[in-house]
């Protein structure tokens, strides 16, 4: 794999325009009101979001889902815990479309990517963006790939911890059905498994001075044992036609981009069953640099997980667009790499004091 070049082979070879490339994120991070406030302020985001979601309502309703564009772009639009209350996949299906949405106002503004990064449940939207299904289809995904996750018993925890110590962990206390379900970054690790034992491991890591957060996410995911599930839905989807990718696609469980070859029914299902490995995505993703990462979703972890991966990397630049109230929508030729140190590098000036996770 070729490295992302450091700023003195940057120079040598001349300034030129950064690689853009889109962030799909989970729904570890997924938040209502930065889509709310963005799509009131910049009518740039409030017409990718009318587009998007009147696609998106014209199938979810056939899953029970509510219709979600009038609810989110009225005047009382729903918070995250009402639609987390709602029918199965309503949550997801909001998650799908505001992705979907943030991709396409960024294209409109002339910030299209030239590569995709994909971290789990932000696959179907990845997917969708890159042309592999179209806009129904990618709904149909989301609705059905919700349900099975509905029958996934257990949980899933954030450990402010890299691999190796969120392994040592769950040896020291005996949680031998949790797994490692994502490594974010050096410093971030989720684990997913059955609840009562992830609050072994919890007790365990807060008695060796490692924060450890439950998700707010009512399953299990990203393990090994839930391979019948994963059969079940790859066999649920194989009937949606699907296209050749017009835009590169790095999946964070597949372990890179996906080719011509491979199938995307199977790599959607592999989700259920296999852990998200995002540093070394996000470095073959950023190469040969520059680059400019631009977190397609409504939260910022997955920015702050790609600033902690690519730090040593001046040449590349990660921002998360409708969370930064100085993101140029309306001047999108303001929309250049700022450099290290300044705000959204992924170098030293990097603020690496958050701990939050892109999981599932």
């Amino acid at each position: 794999m070729s490295s992302v070049p450091d700023r003195s082979e940057l120079s040598a070879r001349g300034a030129a325009a950064p690689d853009i490339v889109h962030l799909f994120p989970g729904q570890g991070d997924f938040a209502v009101s930065p889509l709310v406030a963005a799509a009131r302020a910049h009518p740039v985001v409030r017409a990718a979001a009318e587009e998007v979601f009147a696609r998106v309502d014209a199938v979810s309703g056939s899953y029970g889902v509510p219709a979600l564009g009038p609810a989110l772009l009225g005047s009382t639009p729903p918070s995250g815990r009402t639609l987390a209350a709602g029918p199965v996949g309503t949550p997801q299906v909001a998650l799908f479309g505001a992705s979907l949405a943030v991709h396409r106002a960024l294209c409109a503004i002339g910030a299209a990517p030239r590569r995709i990064v994909a971290v789990s449940f932000g696959e179907i939207a990845a997917l969708t963006a890159a042309g592999v299904f179209d806009v129904a289809d990618g709904t149909r995904v989301a609705c059905r790939l919700s349900r099975y996750l509905s029958r996934c018993r257990g949980g899933m925890t954030l450990l402010a911890a890299g691999e190796d110590r969120a392994q040592e962990l769950l040896d020291a206390a005996g949680a031998r059905r949790v797994s490692v379900a994502c490594v974010n970054d050096p410093e971030e690790t989720v684990l997913s498994g059955p609840t009562h034992e992830l609050s072994q491991a919890e007790t365990c890591a807060e008695r060796h001075g490692v924060a450890a957060v439950r998700l707010r996410l009512p399953f299990a995911s990203h393990h090994p044992s839930l391979s019948s599930y994963a059969e079940g839905f790859a066999a649920a989807i194989r009937t949606l036609p699907s296209r050749p990718a017009h835009t590169p696609v790095h999946s964070a469980v597949h372990g890179g981009p996906y080719s011509r070859g491979d199938d995307p029914y199977q790599g959607l299902a592999a989700c259920l069953t296999r852990p998200v490995l995002l540093p070394p995505v996000l470095e073959r993703a950023a190469s040969p640099g520059p680059a400019l990462l631009l977190e397609a979703g409504t939260g910022q972890a997955l920015t702050r997980n790609a600033r902690r991966v690519l730090a040593r990397y001046d040449s590349v630049a990660a921002r998360s667009p409708l969370t930064e109230p100085d993101f140029p929508w309306e001047r999108p030729h303001r929309l250049r790499y700022p450099g290290p140190g300044r705000p959204g590098s992924a170098g030293p000036g990097a603020d690496r004091r958050e701990q939050h996770g892109v999981i599932a």
